[in-house]
């Protein structure tokens, strides 16, 4: 009966750690995440919407505005800079990336130049290719 309550005991150690270790330490499960792009998505159900995912979700909002109103006007899109959205310089890259689009001479004078500190990268049919 004593090796029965030493195991019932030792079950309850480690159940009591591993709930430690994965909601304390791991964090809460309703949040938001990047992705492989950096974009912000929602994990779970976050209870609301921060104001740094509020920023990039109004940036990529413009940027997609800025290139919409662009092709409108004409421009054949084929690498360049279109403007900046708030904190972010906006510019249009190659699908796969060349050695072309990572030349500092080619990114927004904005970014270069420390205006804005982060950009999204569009592809020319106005994809999100990468956000940091």
């Amino acid at each position: 009966m004593k090796k029965v309550w030493w195991i019932l005991i030792i079950i309850g150690i480690v159940l009591i750690g591993w709930m430690f270790v994965r909601f304390v330490l791991g964090g809460s499960e309703d949040d938001w995440i990047k992705d492989s792009r950096g974009i912000y998505i929602k994990h779970g159900n976050p209870g609301s919407v921060p104001d740094y995912v509020r920023e990039q979700q109004d940036a990529v909002d413009c940027a997609l505005n800025l290139y919409n109103t662009k092709k409108q006007e004409g421009m054949q899109f084929s690498g360049q800079c279109l403007g900046k959205c708030s904190n972010y310089a906006v510019d249009i890259v190659h699908v796969p990336r060349t050695n072309e689009d990572n030349l500092t001479e080619n990114q927004c004078s904005d970014y270069r130049e420390g205006k804005v500190s982060k950009f999204i990268e569009l592809d020319k049919n106005g994809g999100i290719v990468r956000i940091s």
